[in-house]
């Protein structure tokens, strides 16, 4: 069942990960998707390349979304190919994990842009070219519900990005508009596992109920739904994606 026929959805820092599993869900559903990505052209394009193996519809869009310009052009030039936008997934991100003593100030800062002010840029954008009874769908995280050393910088980030969700909800909802936001926990992304030796990502794996991290796989039908039809009463949400670690 195609539950996301014709939506035209822009999925930011899609280019491999869990934004590349998220944009090949949603044109398997149906959906036309915006592969956005920063800087790594060749993975954007070679998801945009395995969703039309698959029969579906995509293109590749570059845009550092902590730049308020670079999202303005991207919001126009998405328009501009497909006339508009119905969803938006707010995917990129970037993690530093470190004691709080020992965060500098441009581990900090550089977290904040992108995490935070990137998601503030793609919102306010959204707020006039998003079309009316779309849904967007934040990345926060499960850090924010558990109390894990050398997370702290990161996980203030997904806070502020909770808060943003609540509250563009209400802004924004007299247009039909949902937005909720997604927390994953553990997933198997070169974000998580990159300088993590196995036994950290076995001893997180313990945490949950299934004793293994995440796939992208797992978090994706969860925002395809997020962005369907099916899920409009949905919003203001935050949701975990865990595997019951918290």
């Amino acid at each position: 069942m195609k539950t996301l026929n014709e939506k035209v959805i822009l999925v930011t820092g899609a280019s491999r990960g869990i934004g590349a599993a998220i944009a090949q869900q949603l044109a398997g559903a149906g959906a036309k998707v915006i592969v956005n990505y920063a800087g790594n052209a060749a993975s954007a394009e070679q998801t945009v390349l395995s969703i039309k193996a698959a029969g579906g519809e995509a293109i590749a869009l570059q845009a550092d979304v902590s730049q308020s310009a670079e999202v303005a052009a991207l919001f126009d030039a998405a328009i501009k190919h497909y006339s508009r936008i119905d969803g938006l997934v707010n995917n990129a991100g970037i993690m530093i994990t470190k004691l709080l003593k020992d965060t500098t100030d441009e581990d900090f800062i550089r977290q904040f842009e992108v995490n935070v002010k990137g998601t503030f840029n793609t919102l306010r954008e959204a707020a006039t070219k998003l079309a009316d009874g779309g849904s967007i769908v934040n990345f926060s995280s499960t850090t924010t519900r558990a109390m894990m050393p050398t997370y702290s910088s990161y996980v203030a980030t997904k806070g502020a990005v909770e808060q943003l969700t609540r509250v563009f909800a209400k802004e924004i909802g007299s247009r039909g508009i949902n937005v909720n936001a997604v927390l994953p926990g553990p997933t198997n992304t070169e974000l998580f596992t990159n300088g993590k030796p196995q036994e950290l990502i076995d001893r997180l794996a313990s945490l949950n109920a299934f004793n293994r991290i995440g796939e992208p796989e797992d978090i994706a039908p969860v925002v395809a739904f997020l962005l369907s039809d099916d899920a409009k009463w949905i919003s203001g949400q935050t949701i975990g994606v865990n595997g019951a670690m918290a």
